[in-house]
């Protein structure tokens, strides 16, 4: 196991909202100016662990306000 990968959480809900979670706040913490880099941050985060649709939703919910 990767060393920043945290454990599966039971039940997929669980784990989407803890994705968003973690993916809102590294959107914040790096202070994103663009869609783009909202965008690369959210991809990593969510590592192939969502289908298309729904990482379209999470980087719409995790963008900030400026950006949207």
């Amino acid at each position: 196991m990767r060393e920043n990968q945290l454990p599966p959480v039971p039940g997929s809900t669980a784990r989407l909202h803890q994705l968003k979670l973690i993916a809102a706040a590294r959107v914040s913490a790096a202070r994103s100016t663009s869609r783009q880099q909202v965008t690369d941050i959210v991809r990593v985060t969510v590592d192939d662990e969502v289908d298309t649709s729904t990482f379209r939703a999470i980087v719409a919910d995790v963008a900030p306000d400026s950006l949207r």
